[in-house]
C-alpha cells in the first residue's frame, strides 16, 4: 500500500513539473509572439502610409513617381508645385557612405579598447573602463547631438579654416561621421569584449606554450577566435549609425541635393530627412516621410544580410 502511494506521488510530482514546464514554454511563446507582432504592426503601418504617395493622393500634388523618387538627386519639401522633386537616390548613397565611414573609425578603436579591457588592463582599471563604456551606452542620442553641435562642429570649422577649406559652420560629412562613431563605439566595445572573454583559456595558453608572445597571442589568436562576435558588434554598430536621426540632424546640415562625398560638404541621411518633415501631421509632405522609412528598412535589411554573409564567411575560416 505504501509503495502504491509512493508511486502515485511520483506520478503526480512529475505531472506537476511537466505542467510547470508547459506553462513556462507558453509564457516564452507569448512573449515571442508579442515581440514579433509589434515588429509586424510597425512594418504594416509604415508600409501602408509609405505606399500612398505612389498609388493615389488627393492633397493637390498628385502622385509621386516611384522611379524618380528612388533615383532622384534633389529633395525639395513640397516645393516647386511638383511631387517629382522628392528624390532619395542621393540620400541613400549619403546614408550608406556615412555609416561605412563611421564604422571604419569606431570598429578598430572599439575592438582595441575591448581587447585592452579584457586582456591587458589590470582588474581595477578594467572594471572602471567597463563602467565608462556602459555609461556611454546609456547616454541619450540628443546629448551626443548637442555635444556634436557644440564641440565637434567648432573643431571641424576651425580645422577647415586652418587648411583653407570652406565649411558651413562645421556642418559636414566628417562631423556626422565623428558623432556616429562616438555613438557606435560603446556598442562595439561591449559586444567585442564579451566575445574576447569567451575565447577558451586553453587556446591562449596553447599559443603561449608554443612560444608566441602575449601581444602575438592577443592579436593572432584571441582576436581571430573572437571574430564572429566582433562582426556581430559591427552589425549592431552599423544599425545604430543607419538608424540615428536626432544627433545627425544637428550636425549634418541637411543638404537638399547630392550625393555628398566630400568630407566637408553638408549632407543628409534617410533618418534626418524623415525627422525634418515630421513637423506636419497630414499631407503629402508628411506621408512621403513614411516612404523614406520603407527605403530605410530595406537599406538596413540589405546591409544586415551582407554583413551576416561576411560574418559567416569570416567565421568559417579556421585559426592558423
Amino acid at each position: 500500500m505504501e509503495k502504491t502511494l509512493e508511486c502515485f506521488k511520483r506520478i503526480l510530482g512529475k505531472s506537476k513539473k511537466e505542467n510547470i514546464d508547459i506553462l513556462i514554454r507558453g509564457i516564452f511563446g507569448i512573449s515571442a509572439l508579442i515581440s514579433a507582432s509589434v515588429i509586424i504592426i510597425i512594418i504594416i503601418f509604415i508600409t501602408i502610409k509609405g505606399v500612398t504617395p505612389f498609388i493615389s493622393y488627393n492633397q493637390g500634388l498628385g502622385q509621386v513617381n516611384i522611379f524618380r523618387f528612388l533615383t532622384g538627386r534633389v529633395w525639395l519639401d513640397g516645393a516647386a508645385f511638383s511631387s517629382s522633386l522628392y528624390g532619395v537616390g542621393f540620400i541613400i548613397i549619403n546614408t550608406v557612405y556615412i555609416a561605412l565611414l563611421s564604422l571604419m573609425i569606431s570598429m578598430p578603436i572599439g575592438v582595441l579598447t575591448a581587447l585592452f579591457i579584457a586582456k591587458v588592463a589590470p582588474q581595477r582599471l578594467s572594471i572602471f573602463l567597463r563602467t565608462v563604456v556602459e555609461l556611454l551606452s546609456a547616454i541619450p542620442s540628443i546629448v551626443y547631438g548637442l555635444f556634436g553641435s557644440g564641440v565637434i562642429l567648432v573643431l571641424v570649422y576651425n580645422f577647415a579654416e586652418l587648411v583653407g577649406i570652406q565649411s558651413k559652420g562645421g556642418n559636414s560629412v566628417i562631423a556626422t561621421v565623428l558623432v556616429l562613431s562616438l555613438m557606435s563605439l560603446p556598442t562595439i566595445t561591449a559586444i567585442s569584449e564579451v566575445a574576447i572573454r569567451s575565447v577558451g583559456k586553453d587556446i591562449e595558453l596553447g599559443s603561449l606554450a608554443l612560444g608566441a608572445t602575449k601581444t602575438q597571442t592577443n592579436f593572432k589568436v584571441v582576436l581571430a577566435s573572437a571574430k564572429s562576435g566582433i562582426f556581430a558588434s559591427a552589425i549592431l554598430g552599423v544599425g545604430r549609425a543607419l538608424g540615428e536621426a536626432t544627433a545627425v540632424s544637428l550636425v549634418a546640415g541637411n543638404s537638399k541635393s547630392g550625393p555628398s562625398l566630400g568630407l566637408f560638404d553638408i549632407t543628409s541621411t534617410l533618418t534626418s530627412t524623415m525627422l525634418e518633415g515630421l513637423k506636419e501631421t497630414t499631407g503629402l509632405d508628411y506621408d512621403i516621410r513614411f516612404s523614406v522609412g520603407i527605403v530605410l528598412m530595406i537599406v538596413i535589411l540589405l546591409t544586415n544580410i551582407i554583413l551576416n554573409y561576411v560574418k559567416r564567411k569570416v567565421g568559417s575560416v579556421s585559426v592558423k
